[in-house]
This record gives structure tokens, sequence and C-alpha cells, in this order.
């Protein structure tokens, strides 16, 4: 898809360079302010392509992906791209964190699936917030979110979480006021139907909860502790996100209840 440009008002709005992009089984939109255009169009190019090489490596439905090789036997992961050895650090550190509840080996086979989407929108977002110039970029990954910077002088980023008992409606609006990062990422039922596995049984994960909604510096990380947080349910997800260092978080119910971690209530606007 083409990316378009918006020339800024003089001495006010910051040139925003937006592009969106089909790749991962999802679209990536990208929305760029600052930076001359040509240097964001040229690194844009190089984001974009990341986010295609992440999905060759990393898809599971590619016979021929690493990680498919790797599940094989084929490979070892010192013959895998460097960012294989890195993502599954992550996911090994993601599994520590949440004590198993985050894993990359459902059904017996290796998928690190689960953080890929949301490491590669934020290693993205990052390559372009290195652009000289930019003050602001927002990347959203069918849905999950990472924003750095701020949009235009004293307006931050901000993004609606959908209700997922009312389509069309929104949850909650996140606010990036005040922070140089912050990223927004759901997981639940009501788009994909039953998807999150319960890494205890190999099986979709039965809980009293419809979504997870976290928010947190680093969508890497946001990603998986939603994943996590939503196969715990709503009494133990809630307790464990809420002792988290930096991280809130909206849980619904599929009774209609919200509950909220202490500190939600300053990043909502």
């Amino acid at each position: 898809m083409a990316d378009t440009v918006t020339e800024a008002e003089p001495a006010r709005t910051p040139a925003a360079v937006r592009h969106a992009e089909e790749v991962m089984g999802t679209v990536f939109s990208f929305d760029v302010r600052g930076g001359e255009p040509a240097a964001v169009r040229e690194a844009l190019a190089r984001a974009v392509s990341g986010l295609h090489r992440a999905d060759a490596v990393f898809s599971t439905y590619r016979e021929d992906s690493e990680v498919s090789r790797l599940a094989r036997g084929e490979l070892s992961v010192a013959g895998c791209a460097p960012e294989t050895a890195e993502v599954l650090e992550l996911a090994a550190e993601a599994e520590r964190v949440s004590e198993g509840w985050f894993s990359t080996r459902y059904r017996g086979s290796l998928d690190p699936t689960g953080i890929v989407k949301g490491w590669a929108a934020e290693r993205a977002a990052r390559l372009l917030a290195r652009v000289d110039g930019v003050s602001g970029v927002s990347v959203n990954g069918g849905g999950d979110v990472q924003m750095l910077g701020a949009p235009e002088p004293q307006r931050p980023w901000r993004v609606g979480v959908a209700d997922p008992l009312r389509p069309g409606g929104l949850a909650a609006v996140i606010s990036a006021a005040g922070v140089a990062e912050l990223a927004v990422a759901t997981s639940g039922t009501a788009e994909r139907g039953a998807h999150i596995v319960d890494p205890r049984t190999g099986r979709p994960a039965v809980t009293d909860l419809v979504a997870v909604t976290v928010v947190a510096p680093r969508l890497t990380w946001a990603d998986c502790w939603a994943t996590a947080a939503f196969a715990m349910g709503s009494r133990a997800g809630l307790a464990w996100l809420d002792a988290l260092p930096d991280v809130e978080a909206l849980l619904i119910t599929a009774g209609d209840e919200v509950r909220c971690t202490g500190g939600l209530a300053a990043r909502l606007g």
C-alpha cells in the first residue's frame, strides 16, 4: 500500500508520513511525525522490509522458515539469523517472569509467534525514531501499538481500546502524555475467538475474561503480558499485572466487569 505525506503547517505541526502494510496476516499502520520526508520514507522502507523478513523467519505457516526448520531439528539456533536468538531469549525471559503462563512451546512444538508481532512492531518504531528530526512515531500492528515521542507539541499520542462486548464502542482511551514511550496491547476472544492457549494443557485457555489490555513502555512485553494474564484469568491476572513495574492494565470479564490495575487512571485520557 502506498504511503502518504501531509505537509506541515509552518512552525506548528510536524510533517506526517503515513503508511499501511499487509504482513504477518494483519495490517501494520505507521504514523511518523517530523523529519525530512525523503529520509523518513527511506527508513520506512527499511522498517517494512524488516517486518517481511520477520514474517519469513518466524512464520509457523511456512515450512521453509527458520522457526519451522528449527522445530524440525534441521537447524540449530547458532545456525539461524541473529534475530532468532534474540527473540527466543526474550521469549524465555517472558516465560520466566510469567512463571510459565507465556510460552513458546504450545502443543509440543516451537511457536514464538506470541512475541514476534509486538517485538517486530517495536523494532520498526525505534528504527523510524532514529531518523534526524523525527519527533513522534506510532506503529500499530493489528491493534497493538508502540508510541514514541509525540505527534505534535503539547499533544500526546492517544489510543482507543475497543470494547469487546459492544462492537464499535470504546472501553477506554489511553494517553501517552508525559512519557517518551508507551505501548498498548490487547489479548482477547472478540476478534479471533478462543486462540489463546493455556500452556499447562495445550488447549484454548478457559477463563472468565474476554479481553486484557496492557499498557507498558515496550510493546514486546505488553503483548506478552496481555497474553499471559488472559490465560491466568481475571483474579490471578490482575494481581500479577499489578505487581509488575511500569505496567498498567484493563481487564474485561464475560460478565461485563471491568477491573484495572491501581495506576491505570493516570494513563486514561
